[in-house]
């Protein structure tokens, strides 16, 4: 009886981290179930549709945050360089009148840049992750607001503002639900990346990488090239989100991606991203998504403060630290925040 309560613990912990899919089911299920009950407009497509809309930007940031955790590290500047693709791009097309492909280009361009500017100072420079991409986040945010002094830019043109609408239909109650291009985007990407990082030889690689960088390297692999290529990847990822952003409220707000981070990063950590690395899948990464979601729209709709939600991102990167590291392979070193080996 004793051993069976010794090891009954770290067994069910290991379980929670094997499994992450599941128990996020049954939470959001919980969930929705409550606040079906308690805010009466919660569970309607529209609302649906809706919060698929709002969120669809987040989950695209969020797949390529998933990539670099998967492969040892961690980047906290994302949103930064979205803001900074956006709004360049943005300029691009309204103060010199560039063409859709020129300007789109431009801003992909700028995020796929940054993304390795981290890579670069992670792998050759040999800086911590973390701290690498939070001075690239404090450097490339405060040269926006610099640089633009902190005005939006309204005029964007019809082609990158008007609704792309795939889906059309009307309610019962009279609502108007549409399915739109930020949503069949996120889509897109999220069944993209599932299929990178499961059936191609990167994908398994980039595992490989952030389970045990250096037996990786070992073998063969090239640490430099893959880290290039996850942080590029969510630097594309970023941009692609900072160009939906603008799509979907017509304006380009050089502040208005700031403070998300810690969202996407505790969607990611609850979906069952190891902050280690070698850990984690796309659908959990999207359920993490779907949860938090659902959280701030319920309680928003109830009325309640949004500093609560704030204080549940926080108590979800703790626990979801915590089993990180109760869980971790004997010997191994419990780097919670700077992720596993990424100097190469």
């Amino acid at each position: 009886m004793r051993e069976h309560s010794q090891t009954a613990g770290p067994s069910f912990v290991a379980q929670l981290r094997r499994r992450p899919e599941a128990w996020l089911l049954a939470v959001i299920a919980a969930v929705v179930i409550v606040f079906s009950l308690t805010a009466r407009d919660f569970l309607t497509l529209a609302n649906i549709i809706d919060l698929l809309e709002t969120y669809s930007v987040q989950a695209i940031m969020a797949m390529g945050l998933f990539v670099v955790l998967v492969s040892g590290g961690i980047d906290i500047s994302f949103a930064a360089t979205a803001s900074v693709a956006q709004y360049c791009a943005a300029l691009l097309a309204t103060q010199f009148g560039f063409s859709a492909p020129v300007v789109i280009g431009f801003g992909l361009a700028i995020g796929v840049g940054l993304g390795c500017l981290n890579a670069l100072l992670v792998h050759y420079v040999r800086i911590t992750s973390i701290i690498a991409t939070i001075a690239m986040m404090s450097v490339s945010f405060s040269l926006l607001m610099y640089f633009s002094g902190g005005k939006s830019i309204y005029t964007l043109p019809d082609w990158w503002t008007n609704r792309i609408v795939f889906w059309r239909m009307e309610t019962a109650s009279g609502d108007i639900v549409r399915v739109t291009l930020p949503i069949v985007a996120m889509v897109v990407v999220t069944l993209f990346t599932w299929a990178w990082m499961t059936r191609s030889s990167v994908g398994r690689q980039l595992y490989a990488m952030g389970g045990n960088a250096e037996a990786a390297r070992r073998i063969g692999m090239n640490i430099g090239r893959l880290q290039f290529v996850a942080y590029g990847y969510l630097g594309l990822m970023a941009a692609i989100a900072g160009l939906l952003q603008a799509h979907r409220v017509g304006e380009s707000v050089p502040n208005a991606m700031y403070n998300t981070e810690l969202a996407v990063l505790s969607a990611a950590v609850l979906g069952g991203a190891s902050l280690t690395g070698g850990i984690g899948t796309v659908p959990g990464v999207l359920l993490g998504i779907v949860l938090l979601a659902v959280l701030q729209n319920g309680l928003n709709l109830l009325g309640v403060s949004s500093y609560f939600f704030q204080i549940v991102i926080g108590i979800t990167i703790l626990v979801s630290t915590s089993i990180t590291v109760i869980s971790s392979r004997p010997g191994r070193r419990h780097r919670i925040i700077a992720g596993a080996p990424s100097n190469g």
